[in-house]
């Protein structure tokens, strides 16, 4: 199975290191994010032999003209971040897919794992879905929930998805090969879903009208590599790294 790869960051490193190790399937290409350029995809590339393709509108008719030519069977999305349009999911005759540290049709958006600390969750889920013509609202292919754990903060739950994505993802594209993918309409798991905003410079300002258990959440919700939780005292930005409820 030929895929083309739609990648950035410490996720797509993950995962490319496992599909490279799939038998009978074949990377012909990487595509970066257009404004970073992911340099360690960039050695994969060197690495595998095959083209870094950088472009600014991956939906031109000058990309899609470009893609067309490697004949790919399907396409692989990994921490991509340009909206895919329906000429180019369309493409790739085993379709477009993508991994999603949401459970969906819940936690679809930006900055899920930051929210479902915010809102206090249990678990955390992990999806491999079709990409479609909606935001996160392709039929789902593979999904798993995780326990969170008392003391797992921002960075952990990274870590951790990070590392469940590319396991499932594995799981997803052996199973597409072998023409076993189900495809699961999300709404057969509900009819409405959730939708969550990426959060923005600002939104780290500790409110403090919120109750402790919230207060808490947030705070290790916004830990590094986030932009860590702050308040102001005077003239001064305190940020704040962690913080524990203690009993009188």
């Amino acid at each position: 199975m030929k895929i083309g790869f739609f990648a950035d960051g410490p996720w797509s490193h993950l995962s490319l290191d496992k599909i490279s190790k799939v038998r009978n399937v074949e990377i012909l290409f990487i595509v970066p994010r257009y404004e970073n350029q992911d340099p360690v995809l960039k050695k994969w590339a060197k690495k595998l032999s095959i083209d870094f393709i950088i472009e600014k509108n991956i939906n031109s008719k000058n990309s899609i003209k470009k893609l067309k030519k490697y004949k790919a069977d399907l396409f692989v999305s990994m921490s991509y971040n340009q909206i895919i349009k329906k000429e180019l999911f369309k493409l790739p005759p085993k379709g477009f897919i993508n991994c999603h540290a949401g459970a969906l049709p819940f936690y679809r958006g930006r900055s899920v794992l930051n929210w479902v600390l915010i809102n206090g969750e249990k678990s955390y889920g992990v999806t491999v879905h079709y990409i479609n013509q909606g935001i996160d609202t392709g039929d789902i292919i593979l999904q798993k929930k995780y326990l969170i754990r008392n003391n797992d903060d921002y960075s952990t739950l990274l870590s951790k998805a990070a590392f469940n994505c590319a396991v499932l993802l594995d799981k997803a594209l052996k199973l597409i090969m072998k023409d076993k993918a189900k495809r699961v309409k999300q709404i057969s798991i509900d009819k409405n879903g959730s939708y969550y905003k990426q959060r923005k410079e600002g939104d780290e300002i500790i409110q403090w009208n919120q109750d402790t258990a919230r207060l808490l959440n947030f705070i290790r919700a916004l830990v590094y590599p986030g932009p860590i939780a702050q308040t102001s005292y005077g003239n001064n930005c305190i940020k704040i790294k962690s913080a524990v409820k203690v009993a009188y």
